[in-house]
Formats: structure tokens, C-alpha cells, sequence
């Protein structure tokens, strides 16, 4: 792919100067429409060293309102960045409506730098290209414009310029240990590039192979590119690009059967007796403490999720587990209706972003199958929204367990009769009044849509490496043994 780029295009000095002015006035005027329209704009830059990727990002910002932009030097993951899954730091960073994330290299690190250097091992950047694959699409099609440009030099250029920066006591630093020593790996590079570019070079995401021999010719091409795909993408408007179509293999059948829904199999009548509880509950919380302080050690994250009816009792079985837990070691993480600033980004993007660090433990009072259970029956999301979401959701907790998280999912399940009697048993305590509002009641109304969305959630998104765990709810006790018992019992597979 790499030797069938010209590198003998060219933009002479005269020239240069008309075109770039040009690119700057319209550039500025993209910028105000993007901005207007609520365009997220996320341009990526990787390419060789010394390629020009900071003058070509000059160049840009010049020609742009610098509060409406930031850019982003991503060196190697820091030790903190490393507690995370790899792709969290970039998720931080993606751009709120109206704005635009300019990223000096980025997530493809995991596919060069790393794989090179033996950071990571085969099996580990192979699997990075699904996840890139997937974190791509889920951005484009949820209307993100993004570009990556590969800036392209030959090994002679770079050796020039090389000299040239070493040769100046002000840039000599540019080139340094890390510098010389990519210089002579440039044949693993160039392989590891080549397999980048054709793995990852998407319908939704291509690649732009720069010619950058000509420091001017790179400049105004990569600004034509961005001008012209931001004029594009604000032209559309808030309409996403729509994602590939299915294969022979995914397309559906023409005759579709509504599968059963798993709660009709829910025995609610389970239940157990008080003192029982109290022993059960007491060696439980004794047990998940040790099993915490393990989890500390070996560096494994825990995540938590609770789902379920309203009153299904989730707040009363969460304080039941942090009981007797170290909370500088915990976090619970409610989650309501999202912020304008969250509605501003990727659904996604707010969850990635409160994931515990290995060896931390979070657990989310609700979470993002918020997407596929309240937006999806109150029209928050649009039906290709929330159906889409059922593979991002399956994506975004296959990369969880791949980094090594322990991930555990409750619905919470009562009777409708059960949450009738809880509700008017609040609205008559006033210590309790609290917890019933008038959304409480509206939803209940809608018990079949929402026992519809459950049961096609519980369907299609419990996976081999996240399966949900249905808890029968209408007796607590029994609720809460089963929830801490399925935890220990999650914990101590991991630990082994």
C-alpha cells in the first residue's frame, strides 16, 4: 500500500501562500458551521517521525477559533493510564457537540509502538483491531465525523530531516534515543503499518495516505480533506453515518419468532427465613471483604451492575454489599437521566469514563442498558439507536472482561402485585415518601413495554463473558443472599 504513494507531489513556495489563505478563511467559516450544527469532530494524526504531523496540526489551528478545538499529544499509556482498559483515555478525550478533539497519535499506539517494542504480545494486538474496529463504528454511527491521516515519508526524508533537527539547538531534542531507535526498526514499522492500514481503513473510517515529502503539499492536503469532509458532515446535520449493511450470514430470517421471554420463568415464590439471613448475610459480607482486599492484590477490577423494577429493592441489596467492604476501595456510581454535557458526546462515553481502576471495585445503580430499557420504551432513542446499542453494549463489556474485569449484571425481578404494595407502602410512610415520585407510577403504567425491553435485553445481551443473573425479588432476604452470593461466586473464578 505504502510504495504506491507518490512522494514526488509537490506545492512550490509561490504557490503556497494563495492556497493556504484560501483554506484558512474557509476552514474558519467550517468551523462556525460545524459548531452550529453540533458537529463532534475527531481527526486523528500518526505517520513516521518527523513526517510533519505538528506543522500540519499548525496549520489547522491556525485557521481555527482555538476554543473551539484541543489537541491531544498521546504519548505511551502512563502507569495510572495502564489501570484502565486501553481504549478509557481515548474515550475521555472525544469531543462535546460543536467541538473538535485533534489526537497526535492515538489508539493505533497499541498496533505499532507497542506491538514493535514487544509491549504486548500477538494474541493482545490482534485483538486491539476488533476493538478499534468496534470503538470506530460506534463513533461514526452516532454521528462523529472522523479522519485519519497517515503522514508518509520515505527513509531518506526522514534521515534529512533527522539532520536537520539535530543540527538546531533549539528542535535537537525532536530526535532523540526513542527517535533513532524506531529509525532502525523502520522495516518492522513499515510491516506493522501496512497491516494497520489495510485492517482498519473501514467504509465508516478510511484512511488518508498523505504525501508528505513536500512539507506544503502535506499541509494543504490534509486542510482541503478536513474542510471538505466538515462542509459535508454539517450539510447532514445529526443524521449519522448509517452502518454497513448485514452479510449473507446476518441478515435475518424472513420469518421471525418472538422468542420467549426469560422473567416468565422467574419463580418469585422463592424465599428464606430470618435467621438464616442473618447467618447467610453475616459470612457473606466476612467473605467479600477477604475477597476484596484480594481483588486489591492481584489487580483486577470489579464491576458491578444493578438493574431491575422500580422498588425492586437494588438500594437495599447495594448497601447489604458495601456493608462490610473497605470503601476506599469501592464506588458506587447512580446513574439518572444524562447531563446536557453527557446527551453532548457518545452514549457510551460516561460509562467508559467512571470505570474503577484494577483492583477497585464500581457498582452502577443502573447503567447503560438505560439505552435499551427507559430510552428505548419512553422514545429517548430512536429504534435504530437502541437496537444498534445491543451489539455496542455486548462490544463495550467484551473489552471489559478482555482487560481482565470481573463483571457481574443483576435484573431485579418483582411482581407487579409486589411493586404495587412497596409503592403504596412508601407513600404512606413519611420517612419513605421520598423514594416514590410521579415517574414511579408512569412507569409502572408501561409494565408490559418495559417487560418486553427486559426480556429482549436479558436475550441479547447475556453473553458467555457476561451473563445476567435474574434475581427472584419479591422476597428480600432471599434477594440479597442470592446477589452477594453470585458476587462471591464470580470473585473467587477469577481469583481461581
Amino acid at each position: 500500500m505504502l510504495e504506491k504513494v507518490d512522494l514526488t507531489q509537490a506545492l512550490r513556495k509561490a504557490e503556497w501562500k494563495p492556497v493556504r489563505e484560501d483554506l484558512e478563511v474557509k476552514l474558519g467559516q467550517a468551523q462556525r458551521v460545524a459548531r452550529e450544527a453540533g458537529l463532534r469532530t475527531v481527526l486523528v494524526f500518526e505517520g513516521w517521525d518527523a513526517a510533519g504531523k505538528g506543522g500540519v496540526i499548525s496549520a489547522l489551528a491556525a485557521a481555527w477559533d482555538p476554543r473551539g478545538f484541543k489537541v491531544h499529544n498521546l504519548g505511551l499509556p502512563t502507569a495510572e493510564e495502564r489501570l484502565y482498559p486501553s481504549l478509557t483515555r481515548y474515550w475521555r478525550r472525544l469531543p462535546a457537540s460543536g467541538t473538535i478533539a485533534i489526537l497526535n497519535r492515538s489508539w493505533y499506539r497499541r498496533v505499532l509502538d507497542e506491538r514493535v517494542d514487544g509491549l504486548v504480545d500477538e494474541s493482545e494486538w490482534q485483538r486491539t483491531y476488533d476493538e478499534i474496529d468496534s470503538f470506530e463504528r460506534q463513533l461514526v454511527t452516532d454521528g462523529y465525523l472522523l479522519l485519519k491521516f497517515w503522514l508518509h515519508i520515505d527513509k531518506q526524508e526522514q534521515k534529512r530531516r533527522f539532520k536537520a533537527l539535530s543540527e538546531d539547538p533549539v528542535y535537537a531534542w525532536k530526535v532523540g534515543k526513542a527517535e533513532r531507535r524506531r529509525r532502525r526498526q523502520w522495516s518492522e514499522y513499515e510491516q506493522a503499518v501496512e497491516e494497520m492500514l489495510a485492517r482498519t481503513s473501514t467504509g465508516l473510517a478510511p484512511w488518508e495516505i498523505v504525501a508528505s515529502n513536500c512539507r506544503r503539499h502535506a499541509r494543504a492536503t490534509v486542510m482541503q480533506t478536513v474542510l471538505s469532509a466538515m462542509s459535508r458532515a454539517s450539510a447532514r446535520g445529526d443524521e449519522p453515518a448509517a452502518a454497513p449493511a448485514p452479510t449473507a450470514e446476518e441478515e435475518p430470517s424472513t420469518v421471525w419468532v418472538k422468542p420467549s421471554n426469560p422473567l416468565d420463568r422467574v419463580d418469585l415464590s422463592l424465599s428464606v427465613d430470618r435467621d438464616t439471613y442473618g447467618r447467610q448475610l453475616d459470612g457473606l459480607q466476612q467473605d467479600l471483604r477477604r475477597l476484596q482486599h484480594q481483588l486489591y492484590r492481584e489487580r483486577i477490577p470489579l464491576v458491578i451492575v444493578y438493574e431491575g423494577w422500580d422498588a425492586s429493592g437494588k438500594g437495599g441489596s447495594i448497601r447489604r454489599l458495601t456493608r462490610e467492604l473497605d470503601p476506599r476501595g469501592y464506588e458506587v456510581v447512580p446513574i439518572g437521566a444524562p447531563t446536557p454535557q453527557e446527551l453532548s458526546h457518545h452514549y457510551l462515553r460516561r460509562f467508559w469514563i467512571q470505570l474503577p481502576k484494577a483492583g477497585h471495585i464500581g457498582i452502577f445503580d443502573r447503567s447503560w442498558y438505560g439505552r435499551v430499557l427507559v430510552e428505548r420504551v419512553e422514545g429517548f432513542a430512536s429504534e435504530t439507536e437502541w437496537r444498534r446499542a445491543y451489539q455496542e453494549i455486548n462490544e463495550f463489556e467484551a473489552s471489559l472482561v478482555r482487560f481482565g474485569t470481573a463483571l457481574v449484571k443483576f435484573w431485579l425481578h418483582i411482581s407487579p402485585e409486589e411493586q404495587l404494595r412497596r409503592f403504596e407502602a412508601r407513600e404512606a410512610d413519611p420517612f419513605r415518601r421520598w423514594k416514590i415520585t410521579p415517574d414511579d407510577w408512569r412507569n409502572r403504567d408501561k409494565w408490559d413495554a418495559y417487560y418486553d425491553a427486559v426480556g429482549e435485553m436479558i436475550q441479547r445481551t447475556s453473553t458467555s463473558y457476561a451473563p445476567w443473573t435474574v434475581i427472584e425479588g419479591d422476597d428480600k432476604p432471599w434477594a440479597r443472599v442470592k446477589a452477594l452470593r453470585t458476587v462471591k461466586t464470580a470473585l473467587e473464578g477469577v481469583l481461581g
